[in-house]
């Protein structure tokens, strides 16, 4: 019998499981708002949590390891995530109200619109 070292390994396994796993993103200003656009493959809108405080949007995800495989699987290698992963992003003064979010084929889209800065923004005068 062949080791299993000599086919079933991959020349890059060290390099990779040293870096720990991100949600890799995008962010754009758009129509006076901001566009967050994150890859998430292999989670469910029900695995995902959005939460604004004080300026900062974080988004976090968590995807459980099912127990409920009842057949003997004996596994030469397993290579999905299961586990807790989280970013945030210090977004500022936002309309938290009109947050929008959409999650379709594995992409999560957050749209955060900027707060009018005419309406807070006063002339001082000086005595």
């Amino acid at each position: 019998m062949l080791p299993r070292k000599m086919f079933l390994d991959d020349m890059f396994d060290n390099f990779l499981e040293s870096e720990p796993v991100k949600m890799k993103c995008d962010i754009y200003e758009a129509d006076g708002a901001y566009n967050l656009e994150l890859d998430m493959p292999g989670f469910t809108k029900e695995d995902i949590n959005i939460e604004y405080n004080k300026g900062t949007l974080t988004i976090s995800a968590e995807k459980k390891e099912s127990k409920e495989e009842k057949d003997d699987k004996k596994y030469i290698r397993r290579e999905r995530f299961y586990g807790k992963v989280s970013r945030s992003f210090y977004l500022g003064e936002i309309e938290e109200e009109n947050i929008k979010a959409e999650f379709k084929d594995g992409t999560l889209k957050v749209v955060a619109p900027k707060k009018n800065e005419d309406i807070s923004k006063r002339i001082i005068s000086i005595d």
